[in-house]
């Protein structure tokens, strides 16, 4: 599965070349012109790393990034930010405000692209890569497979997709409603009920009998990883 990236830049052949660039390296990229609309986009595409400009019209980027950082539901995404201002006491302070990183135009798409996935390395580290690991669990995305132990794991591509979102964030709770959101998509029309559905089914496959079920579910809230699980 991709890294879903929101690209926050007002200047549009800017934004163009980095959707561009990006979308080559194998992200999922998503453009909004303004500090406003992005929040609208972070509600909604619930992007895995956010690429923001400093300098925006209405809203900043320390400002963006400050709202970022005090949202229940986006403290944890990480941010990296973009601009002319290369001085010292300008990095400080966006790193203070929560930037997981600062790079100075002009940059090169190489530099730039290996600082997202460093980051992604410590965010998410299994959007950073083909293979994603969590303890006995394997998931091998180029491959379309997964083994537990040293077995192999038959699953559908729905289970497949649930299974892969979970290991992106071990210990992050899922809501029904994100799930749908990341392994349905939006524009799709899924009763909530089939999440659950789903789950046991991953659940089923997974899970031989004397098994340590990995999945954890949260009353009222959804479904997670368990990260006390260790294999």
């Amino acid at each position: 599965m991709c890294a879903k990236v929101l690209v926050v830049e007002d200047e549009e052949a800017i934004s163009q070349l980095l959707a561009y660039n990006l979308g080559k390296e194998g992200f999922t990229v998503s453009i909004s012109a303004d500090g406003d609309e992005a929040m609208i986009a972070v509600d909604e595409e619930k992007p895995d790393l956010v690429l923001m400009d400093w300098m925006l019209p209405n809203v900043s980027g320390i400002e963006l990034c400050r709202r970022l950082r005090t949202g229940n539901d986006t403290r944890d995404i990480p941010v990296i930010m973009l601009t002319a201002r290369g001085e010292e006491e300008d990095r400080v302070r966006g790193l203070d405000v929560g930037a997981d990183d600062y790079v100075t135009k002009p940059f090169s798409m190489s530099e730039l692209v290996a600082r997202m996935r460093a980051v992604l390395r410590r965010t998410a580290p299994a959007l950073a890569g083909d293979v994603a690991t969590f303890a006995d669990i394997v998931l091998d995305r180029q491959l379309c497979r997964v083994r537990r132990s040293s077995r192999d794991v038959h699953l559908g591509p729905t289970e497949f997709r649930l299974l892969d979102v979970l290991m992106q964030r071990p210990g992050r709770v899922f809501s029904r409603e994100q799930l749908l959101d990341r392994v349905w998509g939006q524009d799709v029309y899924v009763e909530i009920r089939t999440v659950d559905v789903h789950i046991g089914r991953l659940r089923k496959a997974l899970n031989r009998r004397g098994d340590r079920d990995p999945i954890r579910t949260v009353r009222s809230s959804g479904y997670a990883l368990d990260e006390t699980y260790t294999g």
